[in-house]
């Protein structure tokens, strides 16, 4: 008897058999099924984004595979979390899409959603808020300053730089003046003799910062700007990315008084965050911004020297942006790591108040942003408006009237020793009199603003003697024709639980116009940071290193993972 009359005589008699083969029948059809649903059904994926950076009215081709060979009804692709509509697309296929970016394009994550899924997302950001390198001119001349009026001035007296080849628009370019600095060489150079002292410039320069809104207006022949906080009388030039231009001179005097920056100290800082992903339901993308220590005249240098892994982007908005995909696998943990190169200066200051005059220039840029109320100063709140004027009665010296709220709050408030986790708010520790270096900080810049004298909270870290960092806050407020003087109530106090390098002898007279070289700032002011996503999950960090609104970011859906963002670490000193 054959294999096959055999089978067949079996399936015959025996029913399990032919219960068995029907099964296994329907389980292959089932498997072929699902194996072809598998191969056609394929999540659209991004292999490149050009441009990456850019500006509304740009073309943007993404290029990938399983687009689609054409844009089915419910296809589209989303910018910043904003969806393109249809008639922004000029191009669809299976490997590459070509849309106009709209009026309103954000900063954020791009994905392409079709029938089959989304895809992993690549990043874009909006030149408005990036400065980027200028094209080169066909022109290859270096700038050249022809005349620089007026030729003295204080901090914040504008200046008109007029010459050439200073290019159409800023991008990177700058203007350089003489550093305020007592280990800056001092030299005096002439500007007929560039060639030779060029190179000692550089080693005592400061740069027209504009975080502080120095800079008010450049073309190619006329540059306006304002004298920095932190310059000295001495050459000033102009940098672009063809080069130096000859040296103009600026004298520069403070009629209020007088600022130094000394003692220089230089750390090796190092910042890490770590991911777990815990369980992850569907394929996620977070987003981490992690602060960047800034740059001013008291911190003249930050540089990152050496990032793990790469980032996304090294520095937008004073963040460095690390995106990670969290799959569905479990248990899996990366480390983010940063290190920076930071000096820092003490800074003192010397003021008469009689020489001290309320703000003139109301209508500019640095007096708006440093007197208006904000997400984190809510300096237009009656009560606030109402303590501070009882508080300083009658006196208008705003120098006097900064004195007169620190006092205050020295002799009334009680200071906790340490950071604390509370949901206390401003005007809760107005009423309860207490608060940390926290609450205080932010009351005290409140009850300035309420007056109309620019004030910036900042936010950083303190170094103690045993190189140990913790958080930080302290405040600057600014005098026009003199430019910012620090004040930390805290350290003021002599109640931080704090082991100082040197303290100095009588610490509330010290930290009201003076600050130490064990201060490093991570920002001055609150930096509002938007979502680059619609509906994603946002983490703000409170009470920390920096003034920040959104530190991490997910993307909707269901999401389990954890994130440890651990204190700065000082490395060395030197």
């Amino acid at each position: 008897m054959s294999f096959s009359q055999t089978l067949s005589v079996l399936y015959r008699k025996y029913p399990l058999l032919r219960i068995g083969i029907f099964i296994a029948v329907i389980v292959l059809i089932i498997g072929l099924i699902s194996l072809v649903t598998i191969e056609t059904r394929q999540i659209p994926e991004i292999t490149s984004i050009s441009p990456a950076v850019g500006t509304a009215g740009d073309i943007m081709t993404i290029n990938g595979a399983h687009f689609g060979e054409k844009q089915g009804t419910s296809d589209f692709v989303e910018v910043g979390g904003s969806r393109i509509t249809s008639n922004g697309y000029l191009r669809w296929t299976d490997n590459q899409i070509r849309i106009v970016l709209p009026t309103n394009v954000q900063d954020g994550l791009v994905v392409v959603k079709t029938k089959n899924g989304q895809s992993k997302p690549g990043f874009f950001a909006n030149t408005a808020d990036i400065p980027v390198l200028v094209p080169p001119d066909t022109q290859t001349s270096l700038p050249v300053i022809s005349s620089v009026s007026p030729s003295s001035g204080s901090y914040g007296t504008l200046i008109t730089i007029s010459g050439t080849n200073f290019g159409t628009i800023r991008g990177n370019a700058f203007v350089k003046f003489t550093a305020n600095r007592d280990d800056a060489d001092q030299t005096t150079m002439s500007s007929s003799s560039t060639e030779d002292k060029q190179g000692e410039f550089d080693l005592q320069y400061i740069p027209a910062n504009e975080n502080n809104y120095d800079y008010e207006y450049w073309s190619d022949s006329e540059i306006r700007v304002r004298i920095p906080d932190g310059a000295a009388s001495g050459p000033i030039a102009v940098s672009t990315e063809k080069g130096e231009s000859n040296l103009g001179q600026v004298d520069v005097h403070l009629p209020a008084g007088t600022k130094s920056y000394t003692s220089r100290r230089t750390y090796l800082l190092q910042l890490s965050e770590e991911i777990e992903n815990l369980d992850s339901k569907n394929p996620t993308t977070v987003t981490m911004r992690v602060p960047r220590p800034i740059v001013n005249a008291a911190q003249p240098m930050a540089e990152m020297t050496e990032c793990i892994p790469l980032p996304v982007i090294a520095d937008y908005k004073n963040t460095i942006i690390h995106q990670i995909e969290l799959a569905r696998a479990t248990g899996k943990k990366m480390r983010f790591s940063q290190n920076f190169v930071v000096s820092t200066y003490s800074v003192q200051t010397s003021i008469n108040p009689n020489r001290v005059r309320p703000f003139s220039e109301k209508k500019r840029l640095l007096y708006l942003a440093s007197t208006q109320a904000d997400s984190l100063i809510p300096s237009r709140n009656a009560s606030i408006v109402s303590a501070a004027k009882e508080i300083v009665g009658k006196e208008n010296n705003p120098y006097r009237q900064a004195k007169l709220l620190f006092d205050h709050i020295l002799d009334q408030y009680e200071l906790y020793a340490r950071s604390r986790r509370t949901n206390d708010t401003v005007l809760d520790v107005l009423s309860k009199k207490r608060g940390d270096a926290y609450d205080l900080t932010v009351l005290y810049t409140a009850l300035l603003r309420s007056l109309g004298i620019p004030c910036l909270p900042v936010s950083g870290i303190l170094v103690d003697s045993d190189l140990k960092a913790q958080a930080h806050w302290w405040s600057e407020f600014y005098i026009e024709n003199f430019g910012w003087v620090p004040v930390d109530l805290a350290l003021a106090k002599d109640a931080l639980d704090y082991k100082a390098f040197k303290k100095p002898d009588n610490p509330r007279e010290f930290y009201f116009g003076n600050l130490d070289g064990q201060h490093i700032a991570f920002s001055r002011g609150w930096n509002e940071v938007k979502p680059a996503l619609v509906n994603s999950k946002v983490v703000q960090r409170s009470k920390s290193y920096a003034f920040q609104s959104i530190w991490e970011e997910s993307s909707a859906g269901k999401v389990n993972y954890s994130t440890l963002w651990n204190n700065p670490v000082v490395l060395g000193i030197y």
